[in-house]
């Protein structure tokens, strides 16, 4: 396997574990949440990694104990910002604005204080180095099984995953209505705290591949893109997987053309992939609803057209009031703008017109009746 196509599935699989990780945190509002996590995973790591170093143990054991730190700093995070939102004294939003910078911050101090002397690469911790992921390989023994990322994500992708499968009724139910969910026995709070360990335990293991900021646009742009086409949770689910891996896919082949940050690369196609779909998804895209209010504008002035022939009609002033040019004044509206009223009104057909006169038909009538009373 060479290494572009070692990259590519690295790509794909962070992608993936993060879009699964961010469906059900997109779905609760709780999208900043994942950009907490993000951050405050770094005083958990570098906990871990001082703890292992001062207990001398090997790469490995360094290795788990900084991954363990980061999941438990996590779910520091979310029990931090949950203790301070339930207190009603701070809310959602403002909680996690006061508990991320706090732990990030205690993470700088902790790298200050005790890894003064060893180099970090901030750049590597913002944004990863995916670049790097083939030559990082899982060694048993002395058996070399490829490179480790693919195995870490692979993992985390089958974990997400299954976890998804196995709870889908009980994250169903409880992110629509918590309430029954609780009635019903399904322990929502459990579920609530399991998946933000999902999320954290998921922004760790695409931390080497993507880095700390990066892995939140993975975790919530694809769920938030894939959320503008459908409305039904299955699909909704699969498509964000689709939505990643294409902009993970178009990320690498033009950061290899161009010469550029591979990650940085990914993150920004997830960006054009919504761009994209909120200008042109055929129901809830930004152009659908601006024809969907034009129909609905010139379907309104059609009616008023009609109600405005019925209340003349038999009257002294039908002659005058039933003329195209008369409109423009009466209505207040413009030639062109009575011009398409006249056309949604003829087209369905609910006026004639003879010799620059409108006539109402009998469906005209019933339609002119319709509006007039509800």
């Amino acid at each position: 396997m060479n290494t572009n196509l070692i990259i590519a599935v690295v790509a794909v699989l962070t992608t993936s574990a993060c879009a699964l990780a961010g469906v059900f945190l997109v779905l609760r509002r709780m999208a900043m949440m994942a950009d907490a996590i993000s951050h405050a995973v770094l005083p958990g790591l570098v906990a871990g990694f001082v703890l292992a170093h001062m207990a001398k143990w090997e790469r490995g054991g360094e290795l788990l104990a900084s991954f363990v730190g980061a999941v438990a700093a996590g779910l520091l995070t979310v029990v931090l910002v949950e203790t301070l939102t339930k207190s009603r004294r701070v809310k959602g939003d403002a909680a996690i604005g006061v508990v991320f910078p706090a732990l990030f911050a205690l993470g700088v101090f902790v790298i200050s204080k005790y890894l003064a002397n060893v180099h970090i690469d901030t750049d590597a911790v913002l944004f990863g180095e995916i670049a790097f992921t083939p030559f990082d390989t899982l060694v048993i023994g002395e058996r070399d099984y490829g490179p480790q990322a693919i195995w870490t994500l692979g993992g985390l992708t089958l974990l997400n995953g299954g976890f998804l499968a196995l709870f889908y009724k009980e994250l169903k139910l409880s992110t629509f209505d918590p309430g029954l969910a609780a009635a019903l026995g399904f322990a929502p709070v459990l579920l609530h705290y399991t998946l933000m360990s999902m999320v954290a335990v998921t922004t760790v293991g695409a931390f080497n591949a993507v880095g700390a900021i990066l892995a939140v646009a993975l975790i919530i742009v694809p769920p938030v893109t894939a959320s503008l086409l459908t409305r039904r949770l299955p699909i909704l689910i699969l498509l964000s997987l689709v939505v990643g891996a294409t902009g993970a896919l178009l990320g690498l082949w033009l950061a290899l053309r161009w010469n550029v940050s591979i990650s940085g690369m990914i993150a920004t196609m997830q960006g054009v992939l919504f761009g994209t779909t909120l200008l042109l998804a055929p129901e809830q895209g930004l152009v659908a609803q601006a024809v969907r209010r034009h129909k609905q504008r010139r379907r309104f002035a059609a009616e008023t057209l009609v109600v405005h022939l019925a209340t003349h009609e038999g009257t002294d002033s039908e002659g005058v009031e039933s003329e195209r040019l008369h409109l423009h004044g009466e209505l207040l509206w413009t030639p062109g703008y009575a011009n398409e009223a006249i056309v949604m009104a003829r087209n369905a057909g609910w006026i004639t017109e003879q010799s620059g006169n409108l006539r109402l038909t009998e469906e005209g009538r019933s339609r002119a009746t319709e509006v007039a009373t509800r």
